[in-house]
């Protein structure tokens, strides 16, 4: 099941050569998540627009230009992107559209706006239904750790209350996520160091951090002993303090998988794709990734995190990492194939087990972490969100989420990404804006005329709830006037948002091996 098949390739190739440049020397692990509260998240759009703030103000966060030009060099629609994560392939997607690229965060006149971090500001002047904008605002409840948790746990307890029967198709927890508990609640963390009196180990982990920062081990009661010693000594000093208290860092503790499944000696992990293209109905897909490895063999004992955590970010640290680095990544081709060989009748596998009984797990659980926080995340017609998700298996294949990661990293610097990332972009953005344009001329938005390698996982209609939508969501036939061209533009708004790849070659149609749909959900 190929991401990129070799006829996808040369349709891409000229947006690449184009973006490549720009992508190098970006972060290699997932840079989007917010670290502000998810309380604080979930109140963006309530908030005022005229409470303690100044009109026009730039985001904190984003280093502005120190010329901002006045006007741009051409008519709109227009596009602004702050951040390097994918700027360079989304500005190449943009312009080969004909739009152009607008460097003041203060205008409010933009067709897409694509921010790596985010700020109250630019969800202040976001116009539903005439503009699009990367990352639902408060997409925490889905990203962070305890955002996470706390939707799966409420998930649990409502299934308890309710006949299981009649929720057949949602696992239970301990069926692909790893036991964990919050520390910064007082119950939580009692529970956690009652429980952990064996030689067990367990994986500390900040809410709101990526790239494996802040991540460390207990693997033993010493350390848990010491830990908790830690935790008890930094809550006496806050009490003793004068002054504004400041909570200590929020932080889950996760079972950690001590027994994963090995490629040639070394712990991998799989990242996958979960595109909401929509949220006003909600649209998502699932997108197949690639296999993260890490550079050395695994050993469970070992003190080295490089060992344990398979993220770039990490293994950029191992000095092998550099003349490993085009190993530490497989395509999933590669990785089917691998499983083929080496465990296919050992174990008792179907053929193909990746890309059947593995991926449909994968779409599974993706669709049940959704509809755990599906009530909680803000929705608007023009917001949309890619989320990678970090996947695990153990060495009897039993399949474990490990966490979602908004904003995830869009790196091209080795030759698997620089086949997969363009291609997972490019077609997000054709789906978001076939699902957009749809929506304002008030057409049904299935069947999707750009859906390619991506699939879909969930479409949310008036059928699907069994009732009208609320009426927040009750858009109508928006006008899109900020993605209309413009006097004098050469934009392709009136194509297909396919059309874009028909620049420099002639599109050819997809080669996608069919995976598991899930059912719709009703």
């Amino acid at each position: 099941m190929a991401f990129v098949p070799t006829e996808r390739k040369k349709n891409t190739k000229s947006m690449m050569q184009g973006s490549n440049r720009q992508q190098a020397g970006s972060l290699s692990a997932d840079r989007g998540e917010s670290c502000t509260s998810i309380n604080s998240e979930m109140e963006l759009d309530k908030a005022k627009s005229n409470e303690n703030r100044t009109q026009g103000k730039a985001c904190p966060h984003e280093k502005q230009p120190e010329e901002i030009p006045k006007v741009p060099m051409g008519p709109g629609p227009y596009f602004y992107i702050s951040g390097s994560n994918g700027a360079g392939l989304v500005s190449t997607y943009c312009q080969s559209r004909g739009w152009q690229r607008i460097y003041d965060n203060r205008r409010e006149d933009y067709a897409l706006k694509w921010c790596e971090i985010k700020c109250r500001e630019t969800y202040y002047h976001f116009k539903e239904g005439e503009q699009l904008l990367y990352q639902i605002p408060n997409n925490g409840v889905l990203t962070s750790k305890i955002g996470l948790l706390c939707c799966l746990k409420e998930q649990e307890r409502m299934m308890k209350k309710i006949s299981r029967s009649s929720n057949s198709k949602l696992l239970k927890m301990e069926e692909f996520f790893p036991e964990s508990f919050r520390l910064d609640l007082k119950d939580e963390r009692n529970a956690f160091f009652e429980l952990c009196k064996e030689n067990q180990i367990w994986i500390c982990k900040p809410s709101c951090s990526n790239q494996g920062r802040g991540i460390f081990l207990l693997k033993n009661p010493a350390a848990v002993n010491s830990f908790q010693a830690t935790l008890h000594s930094t809550g006496e000093d806050l009490l003793s303090k004068r002054g504004p208290y400041k909570a200590p860092q929020a932080r889950i503790v996760q079972r950690y998988i001590h027994q994963p499944l090995l490629l040639e000696g070394k712990k991998f992990d799989v990242r996958s794709y979960l595109l909401i293209a929509c949220t006003a109905p909600y649209v998502l897909l699932f997108a197949q990734g690639y296999v993260r490895l890490t550079c050395v063999n695994y050993d469970a004992a070992s003190d080295d995190l490089t060992v344990h955590l398979t993220n770039q970010y990490m293994q950029k640290k191992n000095s092998l990492y550099s003349q490993l680095k085009d190993e530490t990544v497989w395509r999933m081709e590669h990785f089917n194939s691998y499983v083929n060989e080496k465990f296919r009748k050992t174990n008792g596998l179907p053929k193909d087990w990746v890309f059947t009984v593995f991926t449909k797990r994968m779409q599974q659980i993706m669709l049940q972490c959704f509809l755990a926080a599906k009530h909680k995340l803000d929705r608007k017609l023009g917001y949309f969100d890619l989320i990678g998700c970090d996947f695990l298996i153990d060495e009897n294949f039993k399949v474990w989420l490990l966490e979602m990661n908004a904003n995830p990293a869009l790196h091209t610097n080795c030759k698997v990404l620089r086949d997969i990332i363009p291609t997972l972009v490019y077609e997000s953005l054709d789906l978001v804006l076939e699902v957009f344009n749809k929506r304002l001329k008030g057409q049904s938005v299935l069947p999707l005329q750009t859906l390619c390698h991506f699939v879909l996982l969930y479409h949310e209609d008036a059928a699907d709830l069994g009732q009208e939508q609320p009426s927040k969501l009750r858009t109508g036939l928006r006008t899109g006037r900020f993605l209309r061209p413009q006097a004098g533009s050469t934009s392709h708004f009136g194509q297909s948002p396919a059309k874009v790849l028909e620049n420099s070659s002639k599109k050819l149609g997809c080669s996608r091996r069919k995976v598991a749909l899930l059912p719709r959900k009703n």
